[in-house]
């Protein structure tokens, strides 16, 4: 995730949206007063090669800090920190006032079974992937992250939730809103484990896309997705 104040945005970032392609990206134009969560240290490397600010004031500082923070730092958990996927509720509570109700807030989505397919190649990309339908069943209900992350209390919270399907479009507005001179440049982040790149409606039969629709039913009826091979 990323807070600029140098453009005053913050970008909650999203699993399976290009949110790490995006979030290298955006480092190109930060400030020194931004905040930049890490990143895995391939991804890091990627992002330094190319010159990109890095990871940068991302502990929460102690005037922002709860009693129940001061009482978990006693006890040697050490300080509350701004981290990859927080979400917006968590981002509201430890920015500075004005912040969050000032700044352009936005984040990304994709189609719910486009992502899960992503998700379940991903999940398993080391080690042998379970059967489509027990994945489904046991493992995707407690990796349903999207939703919560840009939500308050069910509601949308941020100002704009771009979709993943339309990223060509997305990064010119962002571009052009910000006034990125130069662009913004998405690097080939996280590389992709569908054998063959196939479509998901040629993978899912119809009891996984019902399970995945009963799962992300909120996603489906506030972006309109539907089950459909058309991109």
């Amino acid at each position: 995730m990323i807070v600029s104040h140098e453009h005053k945005y913050v970008f909650i970032k999203t699993p399976k949206t290009a949110g790490t392609s995006l979030e290298i990206a955006l480092s190109k134009y930060c400030g020194p007063d931004d905040i930049i969560t890490p990143i895995s240290p391939r991804d890091e490397a990627s992002r330094r090669a190319l010159g990109h600010a890095r990871p940068q004031n991302y502990t929460v500082p102690r005037r922002r800090w709860s009693a129940r923070d001061h009482v978990k730092w006693l006890a040697g958990k050490g300080p509350p920190a701004f981290f990859n996927h927080a979400s917006a509720s968590y981002m509201r509570r430890y920015l500075p006032g004005g912040v969050w109700e000032d700044y352009f807030t936005f984040c990304f989505e994709r189609n719910p079974w486009d992502k899960a397919i992503s998700r379940y190649y991903w999940d398993h990309r080391e080690d042998p992937a379970p059967d489509l339908s027990a994945y489904i069943r046991d493992e995707l209900p407690h990796k349903r992250r999207g939703w919560d992350l840009y939500t308050i209390d069910g509601r949308v919270a941020v100002d704009r939730v771009y979709l993943f399907e339309e990223l060509d479009e997305a990064v010119s507005d962002l571009s052009e809103r910000f006034g990125f001179a130069q662009g913004l440049d998405l690097p080939r982040a996280k590389s992709g484990h569908r054998p063959g790149r196939a479509h998901y409606t040629a993978l899912l039969d119809d009891g996984q896309r019902n399970a995945i629709a009963a799962l992300f039913s909120e996603e489906i009826e506030a972006f309109g997705y539907t089950f459909s091979a058309e991109i």
